[in-house]
């Protein structure tokens, strides 16, 4: 992919709304597949779009971007045998393996993209005007939408929803919203009225998971507040859930279960985290499964498989 439609598909991305990680080769030690100045992107699932090396070095890039994309700090790696480096890694790199010897050596800069925060704010009123004004103050992607108008698919589990239609049409409202699955869903309201919607709401049937995640009333309590202050109150709640990672919660699939981070495995032969699954080019030895990096391990294990095995059981 030329490094021009990798910063096309990570703009198409930021526009989405999807956190992603942008992977550049910085420096180069041949032999080597890449090139230095090549760029990849990697998402959240973990999918490559780019070239960023071989058989060796791209899992490797992954497992890291994958990490990056979690921790929101970028990193700088240096992949390839521990002794090409010597004493002469400086501070603040980090060391990866890959024992693929026609691999060389690659240094590569990982870094988070992650988008603005996206903010739905539901309802007519003047604190809901209020609360979409100051979020976009803040760079926040906000929508402001009539309650009438709303529907799940004006939200993603990404999103921060803010009903605030008080009292007009609340609780058809929050059902889409519930729906939604947000990130955060916020009710404006006193806990009477929220009691009495979301009563409603679990007598329709709706997940009791979720209703449950409903604030009510939305905000820090500040108490009797005018339109602008309780504007002010729930903003404040919004910037410290993501300051504490609050927000960052696994959301169950379809299904109702959260998605189970992708398996991993140690080559036996060249000691590399590798992926346990199709792509790890599996092989069943007495009993066990062993996964590789490449097919060039795999043949080297085949050769003399007692060895290696008894290798791996000593680490």
């Amino acid at each position: 992919m030329p490094d021009q439609s990798v910063l096309e598909q990570a703009s198409e991305l930021t526009r989405a709304g999807e956190p992603f990680a942008l992977a550049t080769v910085v420096w180069r030690q041949g032999p080597s597949s890449s090139q230095q100045g090549s760029r990849a992107i990697i998402t959240a699932a973990g999918e490559l779009r780019g070239w960023i090396g071989g058989a060796c070095a791209e899992p490797a890039v992954l497992r890291e971007a994958r990490e990056v994309i979690s921790s929101g700090v970028p990193r700088l790696l240096l992949l390839g045998e521990p002794g090409q480096f010597g004493g002469a890694v400086p501070d603040g790199m980090r060391v990866v393996p890959i024992a693929c010897q026609n691999e060389g050596a690659l240094e590569v800069y990982v870094e988070p993209v992650v988008p603005a925060p996206h903010l739905v704010v539901v309802g007519r009123s003047p604190m809901a005007q209020a609360l979409d004004h100051m979020a976009s103050a803040l760079g926040w992607r906000t929508a402001l939408v009539p309650g009438e108008e709303f529907t799940s698919a004006d939200a993603s589990e990404r999103s921060m929803v803010v009903v605030a239609t008080q009292g007009h049409g609340d609780e058809e409202a929050l059902e889409q919203a519930v729906r939604a699955r947000p990130a955060y869903l916020g009710l404006v309201g006193s806990r009477r009225r929220g009691a009495a919607v979301l009563g409603y709401l679990a007598e329709r049937g709706l997940d009791p998971e979720q209703l449950g995640r409903v604030r009510v009333p939305a905000g820090l309590d500040l108490g009797r507040t005018t339109h602008q202050e309780i504007a002010v109150a729930i903003l404040a709640e919004l910037v410290q859930l993501r300051a504490s990672g609050g927000l960052a919660r696994r959301q169950p699939t379809a299904a109702g279960e959260p998605d189970e981070p992708a398996a991993e495995a140690v080559d036996p032969v060249c000691g590399m985290t590798v992926a346990a699954g199709s792509s790890g080019r599996p092989l069943i030895h007495d009993g066990q499964a062993y996964y590789f990096c490449s097919a060039r391990c795999r043949r080297e294990f085949e050769r003399d498989p007692a060895a290696h095995a008894r290798k791996e059981s000593r680490c």
